[in-house]
């Protein structure tokens, strides 16, 4: 059985990949090494090979070094989407599963910052919060819509000295309706 599109984004390894690649990035086998050094080269391999099939990235350059062919990937239009008739067909056990890998990846990105010898969490600006507010759905798509836009200010960024990687994350849930 093939994996859905939803399953093959959200591998905690193949997410990591896209979220690097996420605001036009192009970057090379070597580079996604640099950025993720936990990933065993040959696992790397592998997820970039299982993203390439399915279409989520694509190569857009290869580069001769050392008598060794260099990819360059990028995300493809859309492809760190999970097309909306995917998620509308899916069952409630479904919706649960994706979301525990969703968490799960959070909790490998969490576990991996306090394995660091040394970390401050005021310092590096590490943030838990969760905030109830009351809001018109036209209240709610205006807030969102700002968020994104705040967000997308920064997208490009590449890091240097100055720069850090701040993973930001979103989650909605809306209250159930009431019968």
């Amino acid at each position: 059985m093939s994996e859905s599109k939803a399953d093959l984004i959200l591998h905690p390894i193949r997410m990591r990949i896209i979220q690097s690649l996420i605001g036009g990035a192009r970057r090379t086998t070597l580079q996604l090494s640099e950025i993720m050094p936990d990933i065993p080269q040959a696992t790397m391999y592998r997820h970039l090979n299982k993203l390439l099939t399915a279409k989520i990235i694509e190569v857009v350059e290869e580069q001769k070094v050392r008598g060794t062919l260099m990819k360059v990937y990028i995300l493809t239009e859309n492809g760190g989407d999970i097309p909306i008739e995917d998620l509308n067909n899916m069952t409630s056990e479904e919706h649960m599963d994706l979301f525990m890998k969703f968490i799960a990846s959070l909790i490998g990105d969490y576990g991996r910052y306090i394995q660091q010898e040394h970390y401050d969490l005021e310092q590096d600006g590490l943030s838990l919060r969760q905030l109830e507010l009351n809001l018109s759905d036209k209240e709610y798509i205006e807030l969102l819509h700002g968020m994104r836009a705040q967000m997308m200010q920064h997208i490009g960024n590449e890091l240097n000295g100055e720069r850090k990687r701040r993973n930001i994350v979103t989650i909605s849930i809306p209250e159930p309706k009431r019968s």
